[in-house]
């Protein structure tokens, strides 16, 4: 059986905490998923807050933002997410390690990559073979060797999801650090593990090959660079979620944080900048009181 929530919120960053305190307070079931320590805050000082005199550590802010929402009653698991699929009243999660959980809402508060170095030829090859989103592009790749450069769930899951479109299929990672369920996918699985680090993407109109830093060469047609967890746009996209038109960076959300597709909330720096804590904190409220009551509503309606 799967667990069922009325609120999940992926992210556990200030926006996805603060969405899970007021979730929570609102006697809604409510669950966090991610790892504090994904979140840009983790590894920052905080001293431009209101009420609070810095420099704090990120670390702690997140910390006691995780124990207030389990004290209101909300729960956390710190798994990051492969998929979600949108029912007709609610939606399926999946989880790195395997688990399913429903939910009657959704939050999206997984932030925005901030990812600086690049592999020598990945942006002139972008669109020419190198993507970053298995889930929209595999299918273009029907028979091709490809190559997925990764160290987390995302990529180990990219190549899985490839491993059943093509072959051959190469994971690239100089150490793995996913969950035991996804590591027995890849060992039972036609996914060729290399430990390595990929030093250059290769090719003259389009990509031919990737150079790893041992001077090994695969040839390959195609490279997707699927870095940390699932990235937040792919997992929006795929529910059909509108991205602001002008740079399509961003999740567009209206002033109750929600999106165009109904049941779904957004907040924090995925919504777009300013890239502040105490504007992920306001729309992390405004989503987690929205998304209680429509899960309320969801629910009289029988939705779960």
């Amino acid at each position: 059986m799967s667990e069922a929530y009325d609120v999940a919120i992926i992210g556990c960053g200030p926006a996805g905490l603060q969405a899970g305190i007021h979730a929570a307070r609102r006697k809604a079931s409510t669950i966090v998923l991610g790892k504090p320590e994904k979140s840009a805050l983790y590894h920052a000082h905080l001293e431009n807050y209101f009420g609070l005199l810095g420099p704090k550590e990120g670390r702690e802010v997140l910390e006691i933002g995780l124990e207030q929402v389990k004290r209101f009653g909300g729960e956390h698991r710190a798994e990051d997410v492969l998929k979600l699929e949108m029912r007709e009243k609610h939606f399926l999660i999946e989880l790195e390690s395997g688990k399913i959980i429903k939910s009657l809402t959704l939050i999206l508060a997984m932030g925005v990559s901030r990812r600086k170095k690049k592999i020598k030829g990945e942006r002139e090859f972008l669109g020419k073979g190198v993507s970053y989103c298995v889930d929209c592009d595999g299918f273009f790749f029907h028979g091709l060797p490809v190559a997925v450069i990764g160290e987390e769930s995302a990529a180990a899951h990219g190549a899985l999801t490839l491993a059943k479109i093509t072959d051959p299929v190469f994971l690239i990672a100089k150490e793995l650090k996913i969950s035991p369920a996804l590591a027995s996918q890849l060992r039972d699985s036609r996914v060729q593990v290399i430990s390595g680090r990929p030093k250059e993407i290769v090719g003259k109109d389009e990509v031919e090959g990737l150079l790893l830093e041992d001077g090994t060469q695969l040839q390959v047609k195609g490279v997707f660079i699927e870095e940390g967890a699932k990235g937040a746009l792919q997992l929006a996209t795929t529910l059909g979620v509108s991205l602001d038109p002008q740079n399509m960076k961003y999740i567009q959300v209206d002033r109750s944080q929600r999106t165009n597709v109904p049941g779904v909330y957004a907040a924090g720096d995925i919504c777009g900048p300013p890239f502040q804590v105490a504007k992920a904190v306001g729309e992390g409220c405004r989503a987690g009181l929205y998304a209680a009551e429509e899960a309320g509503k969801r629910r009289r309606e029988g939705a779960l």
